[in-house]
């Protein structure tokens, strides 16, 4: 005799068949909505995006070019005109590559007129994700703090063009060579022997420019201390 209990998880009516049917087309309308806002918002993001790039963006990023050229070519020679000029185009296009690069001419610019604090100031502003540029940058930054006498930031923007110029012959070793003179003033003698004896491991070839060799300053602070 055949068993008359049946499987709950089999619908044995029409009623219960449409139902589960019904429910099963619900779910799928359900995720064709939620597919449909999810591509919509993708495209609405897209569409924002090439807005903006091309709307703001790329127009600004051109006019800032032309500022800086401008700048270039109608201040030659006039550094007082110039500095004035650039940190114009700093401060109005800082996000952008032009403005930055603004940024660092008026440093210089400043740095030239004795202008360190304002210069440093600028320098802060500038960033280009080129190891060689920044890390003159952080030079130039070093030398505005040693005229400031503010030597420990000197040391650190010291050691962090060091650090970006790793492996250059020019720039690594004249960065070391400028924390050492830090740390002679600072009477760390100790330290400033660690930076000519890492010049003389690391960048034999260094020049000087003023007639000593490396063992010369390498013994002159074995002396001192």
């Amino acid at each position: 005799m055949a068993s008359s209990s049946k499987n709950p998880e089999q619908p044995d009516t029409i009623e219960e068949l449409n139902n589960h049917l019904t429910k099963f087309g619900r779910q799928v309308e359900t995720n064709k909505k939620a597919l449909w806002v999810a591509m919509v918002a993708i495209l609405v993001v897209a569409c924002l995006t090439f807005a903006w790039l091309y709307l703001i963006r790329f127009p600004n990023a051109q006019k800032a070019n032309e500022a800086y050229n401008k700048v270039e070519l109608s201040t030659f020679g006039n550094d007082s005109l110039a500095a004035a000029q650039y940190k114009k185009v700093a401060d109005e296009y800082g996000n952008y590559d032009a403005g930055k690069l603004a940024a660092l001419s008026a440093a210089q610019t400043l740095y030239t007129q004795g202008k360190y604090e304002e210069a440093a100031k600028y320098l802060g502003k500038f960033s280009s994700g080129d190891k060689v540029l920044d890390a003159n940058a952080d030079i130039l930054l070093g030398d505005c703090y040693v005229n400031l006498k503010k030597y420990d930031d000197a040391i650190s923007a010291f050691k962090k063009a060091e650090s970006k110029g790793k492996g250059n012959p020019q720039i690594a070793p004249r960065a070391l060579l400028k924390q050492a003179v830090v740390y002679d003033e600072q009477k760390k003698f100790s330290e400033a022997l660690k930076c000519y004896e890492t010049i003389k491991k690391d960048y034999p070839e260094f020049q000087f420019g003023n007639g000593m060799s490396i063992d010369s300053y390498i013994e002159r602070e074995k002396a001192r201390l």
